[in-house]
C-alpha cells in the first residue's frame, strides 16, 4: 500500500464532521465566510462573489474556464481543448504538434463541438423537486424527479433555447436542489494553443507530480452572431502572481466528488475499479500503443487518446490506492456510525428518516448484479468510438421527441436538444480505421466480460469476431456525413425506421432490450440510492445545518487556499519552478522535447526568454477533476494563476481532502505572459490580456 495513502487515511479517522483548514468546494450562497476570515483576513463582498459568477466560464465537455478580456477572450488548460485542437488538424497539418496562433480575429478557427456556459442565475427548487417525489420510491421516484427536472428546466429556458441552458443540480446527494441558469455560446473559436510539447512537458512520467514544467493554457474565443460576444465581467491578468503564503481562490466547476457516499457504495466503487475499470483502461492503452506503430496519421490520432487514457489511469489508480486502505473506511465507518446514533436517539427524526444505510446496502446488490452489463450496454462501452453513440442519438431521439417533454428520456428534453444538434452538425473528421481499431476493442471487452455464450454477446456479434463485426459495420455505415445524420434527426421516426445504416440497424435491434435494462437499473439502483441520500442529509441538515459543504456536481464552486510548499515523496519541494527549469529538464525525446519555438526563443547571443520567470506553482487548493481550466485568483480577483493538475496526494481527494499532503498545481500567470511575448511574439492577444487601467 502506498504510503501517502495511508497516511492521509488514517488522519480521516480524527477529521471533524465541519470543514477545517482549506477544506471545501463550496457553492457561492454558502461560502465558510467565518473560516476565511478568521485564517486569512478575507470576506469576500456580495460584489466580488457576483463577479466570480459570471467571469467563470465552463466548458459543456468537462472542464472549466474565465473570461479574461471584455471581448469574450476564455482561459482554459490545454488539454481541456485538444479535442477541438486534433479536430482542427489533418495529416499535413498537425496543430497539436505545431501549435496555433491566430494572429488576428479572421484567423480563430471554429470548435466544431465546444460549448461555453457562463452562470448567470442560481435558483433553489429543493421544495418543488421534493414535492414531485415525496413518498415515492424506485421507479416512481425516478420518474416523478425526471417529470420535475424537464418542467423546471423548460421554464427556465423560455423561449430563448438556443441560447439559454438550464440544470437541475443536485447537492448534498439530494439533500438540496437548485435550478442553474446559463447563457449558452456554441459559437466558440480557437484563439492559441501552444505546442503540445510544451503543454504536457514532462507528459504521463510527470503527470501528477510537482515540480512541474508545464505551459498547459489555451485561448477560446465566445462569439454571438458572428462577431466576438461582449462581456461586461472578466478577470484582469496579474503577471506578478502570488507569493508563498498567500491567498488564493479559484473558481471553477469539479466534477466529481464521492465524499458523501456510504461505506457500502465506497466497497462497491473500491471492486468495480478492481476488476473492470482498470483492466479495460490498461488494455485500451495497449491497443493505443500498438496502433500508434502504423504510420504518422495512426501516430497522431492514438497520441492524442493516450493523452486521456494514461491520464485515467492514474487517477483511477489513485482513487483505487485509497480505497484499498482500510484506514480511508474505517474512518468513514466512525462518522457514519456518530451520525446512525445521532438519528437513532431521535425517534420523530428516526420515525423520518428510517434506515437509509440498509436501503442503499441493498441496492449495491442490485449494483453488483446489474452494472457491467448495464455500462457495456446501455451506456455504450461496448461500442467505443462515434458512429453507435451517433446512431443510438438518432434512434432514441426519433422515439423520445414525440413524447411530452416530462415524459421523455432525460437526456431528450427540450433542454438538452441544442447540445444535441450541435454535435449532429458538426463538421470535425472521421477516420474509419480509427474508429474500427477502438469498435473491436470494446467489442473484444464486452465478448470477454460477458462471455461468448451470453445473449446480448451473440446479438451484437452474431457469428463474427469482434474484428470482422466491427469492420463491416464501421464499412456499411453514412453516418460520419453530418448531412446523412441530420436527414435522420428532422426525418424523425419514419426516416430512422427506414434506415439500413449498419449502426442504426445495430442500435434499433438493442433498444427495446436496452431500456428495460436502462430501467431495472434506475428503478433498483440509482433510484434507491438517490431517495435515500435525501433522508441521509435531512439527517446531517438536523444536526449540523449546512456548515459542510456539498460533493462537487460539475458545478460553480469557490475553493480557497495558498500556495505552499508541496511533500513529495518524504521531502519538501519548493512551491515554484521556472523557465530555467524547463530548459534543463529538456533532453530532446519525448516527453522531454522542446518544440522549436522554445530553442529559438532561448538561443543565440540574445536569446528572448527571461529564465528567472516562474513557471508551475503549488497550492492548498482543494479541487478535483472538472477544475481543469480554472483561473487562480488573488483576493482582487486577479488572474495569477491557472489551475491544470493535482499532485498525486489528491487523487486521493475524490473521498477525502488532507491539507498537509494534497496540492493543486497551476501555470503561473507571468510564464503565460512570458511566453506568449519571447517565444509566440503574439502582441495582438498580450495587449488584450494586458490592457491598461
Amino acid at each position: 500500500m502506498n504510503h501517502r495513502f495511508r497516511t492521509i487515511a488514517a488522519a480521516l479517522i480524527c477529521t471533524p464532521l465541519l470543514a477545517s483548514a482549506a477544506e471545501g468546494m463550496w457553492t457561492l450562497d454558502n461560502l465558510p465566510r467565518a473560516q476565511m476570515q478568521q485564517r486569512y483576513g478575507f470576506d469576500p463582498s456580495p460584489a466580488f462573489v457576483d463577479k466570480l459568477m459570471r467571469a467563470s466560464a465552463r466548458l459543456a465537455g468537462g472542464c472549466s474556464g474565465s473570461f479574461v478580456s471584455p471581448d469574450g477572450l476564455v482561459m482554459t488548460n490545454h488539454h481541456c481543448v485538444t479535442r477541438c485542437i486534433a479536430q482542427l488538424s489533418s495529416a499535413s497539418n498537425d496543430r497539436m504538434k505545431n501549435g496555433f496562433l491566430a494572429r488576428d480575429r479572421a484567423q480563430e478557427l471554429r470548435c466544431p463541438e465546444v460549448e461555453i456556459n457562463r452562470l448567470d442565475a442560481v435558483t433553489d427548487v429543493t421544495d418543488r423537486v421534493k414535492a414531485a417525489t415525496a413518498g415515492k420510491q424506485g421507479a416512481a421516484f425516478q420518474a416523478a424527479e425526471d417529470g420535475a427536472r424537464a418542467a423546471l428546466t423548460r421554464e427556465c429556458r423560455g423561449a430563448d433555447a438556443e441560447n439559454t441552458r438550464c440544470d437541475l443540480v443536485t447537492l448534498y446527494r439530494g439533500g438540496q436542489y437548485q435550478l442553474y441558469k446559463y447563457r449558452r455560446f456554441s459559437d466558440v473559436r480557437l484563439v492559441w494553443a501552444p505546442e503540445e510539447a510544451s503543454a504536457a512537458f514532462g507528459g504521463d512520467p510527470d503527470n501528477f507530480n510537482f515540480p512541474r514544467w508545464c505551459l498547459d493554457v489555451a485561448m477560446l474565443r465566445i462569439y454571438d452572431g458572428g462577431k466576438p460576444a461582449p462581456v461586461q465581467d472578466w478577470f484582469r491578468f496579474q503577471p506578478a502572481g502570488a507569493e508563498a503564503g498567500e491567498l488564493v481562490l479559484v473558481s471553477g466547476h469539479p466534477g466529481q466528488t464521492r465524499r458523501q457516499l456510504t461505506v457500502a457504495q465506497l466497497e462497491t466503487q473500491r471492486d468495480s475499479l478492481a476488476q473492470v475499470g482498470l483492466p479495460g483502461l490498461s488494455e485500451l492503452r495497449g491497443v493505443m500503443l500498438q496502433y500508434a506503430k502504423g504510420d504518422a496519421e495512426a501516430r497522431r490520432l492514438a497520441g492524442t487518446a493516450l493523452q486521456g487514457i494514461e491520464n485515467g489511469l492514474k487517477v483511477s489508480n489513485g482513487n483505487l490506492q485509497a480505497l484499498l486502505d482500510p484506514a480511508l473506511l474505517a474512518g468513514k465507518r466512525v462518522s457514519e456510525q456518530a451520525l446512525r446514533d445521532f438519528v437513532n436517539a431521535r425517534p420523530a427524526l428516526k420515525a423520518r428518516v428510517g434506515n437509509p444505510w440498509a436501503d442503499i446496502e441493498k441496492a449495491q446488490a442490485a449494483r453488483r448484479e446489474l452494472e457491467t452489463l448495464h455500462a457495456q450496454i446501455e451506456e455504450g462501452r461496448a461500442f467505443s468510438g462515434d458512429l453507435f453513440g451517433l446512431a443510438r442519438t438518432l434512434v432514441r431521439g426519433a422515439a423520445e421527441r414525440g413524447k411530452p417533454n416530462g415524459e421523455r428520456l432525460r437526456e431528450f428534453n427540450d433542454n438538452a436538444l441544442p447540445q444535441i444538434e450541435q454535435r449532429l452538425r458538426s463538421p470535425a473528421p472521421f477516420h474509419p480505421a480509427f474508429e474500427q481499431v477502438r469498435l473491436g476493442w470494446s467489442l473484444n471487452r464486452l465478448r470477454s466480460l460477458l462471455g461468448p455464450d451470453d445473449p446480448w454477446v451473440k446479438q451484437v456479434l452474431g457469428r463474427q469476431s469482434p474484428e470482422e463485426k466491427a469492420q463491416a459495420l464501421v464499412a456499411a455505415s453514412r453516418l460520419a456525413d453530418p448531412a446523412e445524420r441530420l436527414r435522420l434527426w428532422n426525418g424523425g421516426a419514419a426516416a430512422v425506421a427506414q434506415s439500413d445504416d449498419a449502426f442504426i440497424v445495430l442500435a434499433r435491434s438493442l433498444d427495446t432490450e436496452a431500456r428495460a435494462l436502462r430501467r431495472r437499473f434506475e428503478a433498483e439502483v440509482l433510484a434507491v440510492e438517490r431517495e435515500a441520500a435525501q433522508r441521509i442529509a435531512a439527517a446531517e441538515f438536523e444536526r449540523s445545518g449546512k456548515g459542510t459543504y456539498p460533493d462537487a456536481t460539475f458545478s460553480l464552486r469557490l475553493s480557497y487556499g495558498e500556495v505552499s510548499a508541496a511533500p513529495e515523496r518524504g521531502r519538501v519541494v519548493a512551491p515554484f519552478t521556472d523557465i530555467a527549469g524547463k530548459l534543463a529538464r529538456a533532453t530532446g525525446a519525448a516527453p522531454f522535447a522542446l518544440p522549436p519555438s522554445w530553442l529559438a526563443a532561448q538561443s543565440g547571443p540574445n536569446p528572448r526568454l527571461n529564465t528567472n520567470q516562474r513557471l508551475n506553482f503549488a497550492a492548498t487548493l482543494d479541487t478535483t477533476g472538472g477544475n481543469s481550466g480554472s483561473p487562480i485568483l488573488n483576493r482582487r480577483a486577479e488572474v495569477v494563476g491557472l489551475l491544470f493538475d493535482g499532485n498525486l496526494a489528491s487523487l486521493g481527494g475524490a473521498f477525502s481532502y488532507d491539507e498537509r499532503f494534497n496540492r493543486s498545481i497551476g501555470v503561473h500567470a507571468g510564464a503565460i505572459v512570458e511566453a506568449l511575448k519571447s517565444v509566440y511574439q503574439a502582441d495582438a492577444l498580450l495587449t488584450e490580456l494586458l490592457p491598461g487601467p
